[in-house]
């Protein structure tokens, strides 16, 4: 779950970072891409702890 979470919220964050810097849709699409893909490898790293410290 917290990596899904992860990679919409970074999603969101890409598509909000490109639009405020006057991007195209494909600007928009790549860096929701992006940061969707680095939020959900940094939710899968954190998931990864919290298994290997609760079990």
């Amino acid at each position: 779950m917290i990596v899904l979470a992860g990679a919409i919220l970074g999603a969101l964050l890409g598509v909000y970072n490109a639009k405020r810097r006057g991007g195209s849709r494909l600007d928009m699409a790549q860096h929701a891409t992006a940061t969707a893909i680095a939020f959900a490898l940094i939710g899968l790293i954190i998931t990864i702890v919290i298994h290997r410290t609760l079990v």
